[in-house]
Order: structure tokens, then sequence, then C-alpha cells
């Protein structure tokens, strides 16, 4: 299957279910699970629950799980209950979770996450340190925390770099970085929270030199074998219009610099995957859905994500008492068949039935468990 093809014919489930290489990874699926914070871990620490909650959804097939969120520094974000990649317990706890979900058969990737300015002025965790973003600018406009120095930013840099080599020590098969939703990687490359007039802000080259030094120490961190998956978006927590990239040509330049640093796999995350990412293109590219482009222009593999399998999109059925039904797989389908993603993240049809991928694959979709809200808050 290309990206170039034309034909209407649809995959099959069952093509859903072949091997697929990231770099020197084989995933023995094309199912992984999208990174959804929890706050289950008190002290940053993942606890046996939580390790039961991923090994549970490697067991009923899913090829590589993207763990939630995880901090990289004390400044990262505002909560004691999101797990970390530092400290002597947290990381011996990780050990023990990658064994597990290696043990049934699993494959494993952290989420290395920083805020940034969503951090907000008055954390939970580590009140004491100041918010740093590239302008301290939130993604709603609003002023929140303060523009990090030169210095702070070598230092995040760094932090980031330490995490991915602890995640490796902790024998994770995978790393990704958090570069989307409006949180600090995203901050700099978008044009509305990044208003710098020093080398970091500017050009959108400029604007994506920060993110690609963070890709570029990961990737020295990790060594050359392990994938580094970037997950990126053009909207953001409070702007669901914005654009990073607003053009395919942009898109090109973007994520170009970010393969170039280390970047082996792009994570395109939007909130409906079978929507075009820019419709305004002329011929068959303009049904590409984002993970489809990110491919096109790179040549790397792509993962795509957004309301699989469910017929709301995520800010309707979160609300409280939301609920969001089970819908077919067509457009999935439809876009493997043309080439669109190497792998198809699912998030909250796996809060709601960790054996949604086993059922998928076994053609039992009538025992298919709908989404509700309320499933957020539970470690089912």
């Amino acid at each position: 299957m290309t990206l170039e093809s034309t034909e209407t014919g649809r995959a099959t489930l069952a093509d859903l279910f072949t091997p697929v290489d990231l770099g020197a990874l084989r995933v023995p699926n094309r199912f992984a699970m999208a990174p959804m914070t929890r706050e289950f871990s008190p002290e940053g620490t993942v606890t046996d629950e939580v390790i039961s909650y991923y090994a549970r959804r490697a067991a009923a097939g899913v090829g590589l799980l993207i763990t939630e969120g995880v901090y990289v520094s004390e400044d990262s974000g505002p909560s004691i209950r999101v797990p970390r990649l530092f400290g002597e317990p947290q990381l011996e706890a990780w050990k023990r979770l990658v064994e597990a979900v290696h043990a049934e058969g699993g494959l494993i990737a952290p989420q290395l996450w920083h805020l940034g300015a969503e951090r907000g002025d008055h954390p939970q965790y580590n009140s004491d340190l100041p918010t740093l973003s590239p302008s301290g600018l939130s993604s709603s406009g609003k002023t929140r925390g303060r523009a990090a120095t030169i210095a702070e930013l070598e230092r995040i840099r760094d932090d980031f770099a330490r995490a991915a080599a602890a995640a490796k020590a902790a024998g994770f098969d995978a790393v990704e970085l958090h570069g989307a939703h409006g949180y600090l990687l995203d901050q700099f490359l978008w044009e509305g929270t990044n208003r710098r007039e020093d080398s970091y802000g500017g050009s959108l080259e400029a604007r994506t030199r920060f993110p690609a030094e963070v890709a570029a120490a990961v990737r020295a961190a990790v060594g050359p074998e392990m994938p580094v998956i970037f997950r990126f978006s053009q909207w953001k927590s409070g702007d669901y219009t914005a654009r990073i990239a607003k053009t395919p040509a942009e898109l090109e330049l973007l994520l170009g610099a970010l393969a170039e640093a280390g970047v082996s796999v792009f994570h395109a995350s939007t909130r409906r995957h079978w929507e075009p990412a820019f419709p305004e293109a002329e011929g068959p590219e303009a049904q590409l859905g984002l993970a489809g482009w990110a491919k096109k222009v790179t040549g790397l593999p792509s993962i795509a994500v957004g309301s699989v399998g469910l017929n709301q999109a995520f800010q309707v059925a979160f609300q409280e008492g939301g609920r969001a039904e089970t819908a077919g797989l067509e457009p999935l389908l439809d876009q493997f068949a043309r080439g669109e993603f190497d792998l198809m993240a699912v998030g909250r049809v796996l809060l709601s039935d960790p054996a949604w991928v086993a059922k998928v694959r076994d053609g039992r979709f009538g025992e298919i468990r709908s989404f509700h809200a309320e499933d957020r808050e539970t470690l089912s």
C-alpha cells in the first residue's frame, strides 16, 4: 500500500493485525494505546493497580502501549499524582510495570511530558518553582508563568534526555515526546504562544529549533535503534482551530527538522482521524488525514488517532454524564487501504473496554462496551 493509491478498495480487519516495523522494533499489529492522563500514581509512583491496568491491555492484544504523560522534571507539571521518570522508587516501579507488560507479550513506550505554561501559576507539585514556557503565555492567550531563559531551556532539554535514558534503562521499547495540545514543545511550535525574539522565536524554522534540540538530545540518550515518537497536533486545548502548519509545505518543513534531529515516528493527534488535514489540497491528497500527510512529507511511519470506533469526539464524551457509542471502523479501513498510517492509537475505547482489540480481532463487536465519562475515574 502507498499513499499515492487512488483505489477505493477497503482493507480488511485482518490487515490491521499484521506486524509493522518501527525501525528495529517489530509491533505485532496496528493498534496502539493512546496516552491518557489518569492521576492514579501517588507521589509520582505507579502502583500495583496501575501496573495491572497496563498489563491487562497488553494481554488483550494491544500492539504498542503508550503511557499517560510522564513528568521529566521537578517543574514539568502541577500534579503530585502524575507519574515521573526520575527518582529511585519511581524508576523501580516503572521497571516492574515494563516487566508485567512484556510478560503479557506487549510493547510499551512512556510519553515524556512537560506542560510549560499549562502547569499553571499555582501548582500543587513544587509550588516554589517557576512555571516556564517560551513566552509566559497559555494556549488561551493568558499570561502564565514567565519566559524561560536560555540556561533554563538547556536544563529542560537535558531533563528530557535524562528521562529518555532512564526509560531505556527501565526496559521500555520506545519513547514518545509530547509535542501536542498546547504543552511546552507545542508552545514553541505555535506562533500564538511563542513570541520570543531570540533564535527560538519568529519564523517556523526558529520556532521548531527547541523541540528539535530536545529530540536530538533524546536520540543521543537512547542510541540509534530505539524508536523516538513525536506526538504533534494542530489544535490546542483552548483552540480547536489553531494550526502550527498552515500548508503541507509548512508541515514538511516542521516535521523534516524533527526527523533530521532524530524523530523516527510521528503521532498525529486529531479529534477525528478521518477528517482531511488540508482539504484545500488538490487531487487525491485532499482526503489525507494529518497522519497521512506526516507519512507523505517525511517518509517515516505514522500513528493516527482520534475517535476511533466512537461516534463522539472526546470533548463531548468527557463531559459529566457524557458517553460515546461504538461506531464502525470503515473510515479506518479506508485510510489503511490508502496507506495513510502504520499504527492507529485508540484511547477511550480502551478505557471502557480493556479487551477491545481482542474483540475486534475476533469479530465480537456486539460485546464491546460503550464509553462512559465515569470510565476515566477507574483503573479497570
